[in-house]
């Protein structure tokens, strides 16, 4: 990915009709990424470095700064946004009093719709009643809890900072602090892992009532220490047959208790899907802000079809970069009509309801199976179904789901 000047974005206009936008979703998202964590999981592959202290006030700054040179952009500066969306790394290490300055800064960039979706990750370990009910007065209405387990063993080989009652805790004080969307995030498919210990975190979750839960496999991602120790032999991976049973089992369950399986990792309660991810799988615009976010925009670029950039992943660079530059972008790339209509397909396969033939023929001018005709093939194959507006995932297909997506890219 080659580096884009300034000036470049500047003369990068969007056009005047969002060309294959989905009713519904806003003009533009916006991701805010703080680092730090108390403790790196030996599991995550994220942007995030452990640390005792964090330079709160400094960080805070560049963000405000990152911020306001992109609402100052052609592209965006007239944008509605719709979801705010701040992420980790540990964001809830930050103080009520951080998150007021940002959301105030954004609040005076940009139009913010009335029904702004705003999300805070939070570590059940690092937020207490009277801190989730300060975070709840600053606007935020959405929380994200990193849970994974509700077993101790579990959560001690997961690296996580607290236990089962802790998590019930912060489920039940967020309800208390006047959070009404709720998310768990849980991990399945650990090494050693029953079905049976499975549905045990799984009916614990459901009797919190959350609004949504995102379930998600254990990979063993390259770079982290569960990847070593998998090649070295110290952990053994699930079997595949598990793994499976444990997926059917998540939708079977969530989806008796009312839950919408609407994308391959996520269930939701009837009008609590997360807005700002859908914006991610419906190829909507996004501004990422912090140390190794990501950014895209479907418009502008050299190809015409869109690009995305990456911030500098060191947070000690990150303040430096935005400090002599107003933002941190450490590379760009300039998307083909390949790339950007291949990523289009395989993002919106990631939900239950697919991809619709007519908004990509609007996005590209150009029909599905012309672009990419191996989608014939993977019919045949039962690993994609047609539907009355195009194509999904099928049953089959959702368990080989990458394998599926690398014929897109």
């Amino acid at each position: 990915m080659k580096q884009a000047s300034s000036a470049e974005f500047l003369t990068w206009q969007r056009p005047q009709t969002r060309i294959g936008a989905t009713p519904g979703h806003g003009d533009l998202g916006l991701y805010i990424h703080i680092p730090y964590c108390v403790a790196k999981c030996p599991y995550c592959d994220f942007n995030s470095v452990a640390v005792s202290s964090w330079p709160e006030e400094e960080y805070v700054l560049a963000l405000e700064r990152e911020l306001q040179t992109y609402a100052g952009m052609g592209l965006f500066a007239d944008c509605w946004v719709n979801t705010i969306y701040f992420g980790g790394g540990t964001p809830s290490l930050f103080s009520p009093v951080a998150f007021e300055r940002m959301l105030s800064t954004i609040d005076r960039c940009w139009r913010v719709a009335p029904s702004v979706e705003i999300t805070l990750e939070a570590n059940p370990g690092t937020v207490d009643l009277l801190k989730l009910k300060a975070l709840r007065s600053t606007g935020i209405n959405r929380l994200s809890l990193g849970v994974q387990s509700f077993d101790e063993e579990n959560l001690r080989a997961l690296g996580r900072i607290h236990g089962p009652r802790e998590a019930i805790e912060a489920i039940a004080n967020a309800l208390r602090a006047g959070f009404k969307n709720v998310n768990i995030d849980l991990i399945y498919a650990l090494p050693g892992q029953t079905l049976e210990a499975w549905e045990r975190d799984l009916q614990r979750a459901l009797s919190l009532k959350p609004t949504h839960i995102s379930a998600y496999n254990l990979t063993y991602e390259e770079g982290t220490p569960f990847h070593s120790w998998r090649k070295l032999g110290r952990l053994q991976p699930l079997d595949e047959d598990t793994e499976l049973a444990m997926f059917t089992l998540t939708e079977k369950l969530l989806e008796g208790q009312g839950y919408c399986h609407y994308e391959i990792s996520n269930y939701a309660q009837p009008s609590f899907f997360c807005r700002h991810n859908l914006g991610y799988w419906s190829s909507e615009p996004y501004v990422g802000v912090g140390a190794g976010a990501h950014g895209y925009s479907p418009w502008g670029g050299s190809q015409g079809w869109g690009f995305r950039w990456a911030n500098e992943r060191s947070p000690k660079r990150y303040l430096v970069r935005v400090q002599q530059n107003g933002h941190a972008r450490a590379s760009v790339e300039h998307l083909s009509f390949e790339q950007a209509a291949g990523e289009f397909i395989f993002l919106a396969l990631r939900r239950a309801e697919g991809l619709d033939a007519t908004r990509f023929f609007a996005r590209f001018q150009k029909k599905v199976e012309q672009a990419f005709p191996v989608i014939g093939s993977l019919v045949a194959q039962s690993l994609l179904e047609p539907t009355e507006h195009g194509w999904r995932l099928s049953p089959r297909g959702i368990f080989l789901a990458d394998s599926v997506f690398a014929e897109f890219l």
